[in-house]
């Protein structure tokens, strides 16, 4: 193998936990001498044009033949079957969840993408994922052997300890994700209007242009409830913006249909913070059930519940961020993510 082509849809700067995935990848490798550059794919997908398609093609095969090709799900999950078996024997799949699990599909477009898919993986030497529940989701649904598959969850970086609102202010509540169905804060908004009488503040930091129509609700639905002065719609920030913004929270908040991993998740419990989260896709799993209080997915009642419970009961939320704060010097590093990543790419050719 002379090196990694990194085959990436889009623009890999976009605030998204895939995008940030990809680009730490990338920067580990340039530390440690990993031989890898980005191939940048058009930004289309997952819904690529013919002529993106084309472009594809002619990209991909213009990489040197005993470079592995290691191509982030976000394209190769689209990649029709004829164009997978073009590669077959060279590819590393990355995929940080099934395109046809993502939110707002209709049930032909759902089941389409992940025949898709299925066909696709057929022809991947290695099949890279970001959590066991992931894992295993191939293996029962997308026909992938598990001896094909290597568990590569992201890192995170040490962080100071959140030091969280002050005294006499409103509880301080945290969301990080782009607005976009899956992430599902409408369930969040209608847990919050029914607990305007207690203390709190939320701000939610995600790009908004990712599903504009869901942006839109979700403003519409704040100006309604009457939370304008206390729901933040903030955008995509920079990273001390963002880290500004996990030091002076009091609670982290994620109400996902569904997560590959959650790596805000990990974020939190980097600083100390306690978490109130769902049950959907890996998220049950990566928060551990002392620093985190979780529900089930697309219930605004059981968000509500647990947000009610929180608010009232300082003295739990202060034990679940000791628990968080104790979990965090044994979260993995960006480091091992990235060697395991690379040794995976070395074995295919």
């Amino acid at each position: 193998m002379s090196g990694i082509a990194f085959a990436i849809p889009g623009d890999i700067d976009l605030p998204t936990g895939g995008y940030s995935y990809d680009r730490r990848l990338l920067r580990e490798w340039r530390e440690i001498g990993v031989a890898a550059r980005h191939l940048a794919l058009p930004a289309s997908f997952p819904n690529p044009s013919d002529a993106d398609l084309a472009e594809t093609g002619r990209l991909i095969l213009s990489q040197p033949y005993d470079d592995v090709l290691l191509i982030d799900g976000l394209a190769y999950g689209a990649f029709p079957e004829s164009i997978a078996a073009g590669l077959a024997g060279r590819v590393v799949a990355l995929v940080h969840h099934p395109l046809g699990l993502e939110t707002g599909l209709s049930q032909e477009q759902a089941r389409a993408s992940i025949v898709r898919e299925t066909a696709a993986l057929r022809y991947a030497s290695s099949v890279i994922v970001t959590s066991p529940t992931t894992r295993d989701l191939l293996v029962a649904d997308f026909a992938v052997p598990v001896e094909r598959i290597t568990v590569a969850v992201p890192g995170v970086d040490p962080a100071p300890r959140a030091k969280g609102g002050a005294p006499d202010a409103p509880l301080q509540l945290l969301a990080v994700g782009s607005l976009v169905p899956r992430k599902g804060y409408e369930f969040l908004v209608e847990a919050l209007r029914s607990l305007a009488e207690r203390p709190w503040q939320l701000t939610i930091i995600g790009a908004a242009d990712r599903a504009p129509a869901t942006a839109r609700a979700l403003e519409a639905q704040i100006a309604s409830a009457g939370l304008q002065d206390r729901i933040t719609l903030a955008g995509a920030v920079s990273d001390a913006e963002l880290a500004r913004a996990y030091a002076g929270s009091d609670l982290f908040v994620m109400p996902s249909l569904f997560e590959g991993y959650g790596m805000v998740l990990t974020e939190a419990l980097a600083r100390g913070l306690p978490v109130l989260c769902t049950t959907g896709g890996a998220a049950a799993e990566t928060a551990p059930d002392a620093a985190a209080l979780k529900v089930a997915p697309g219930d605004a009642a059981a968000l509500a519940k647990g947000l009610k419970h929180l608010i009232d009961a300082p003295e739990l939320r202060a034990r679940m961020a000791d628990a968080a704060w104790a979990t965090a010097t044994g979260l993995p590093r960006w480091r091992d993510t990235a060697t395991i990543v690379a040794e995976t790419c070395r074995k295919v050719i």
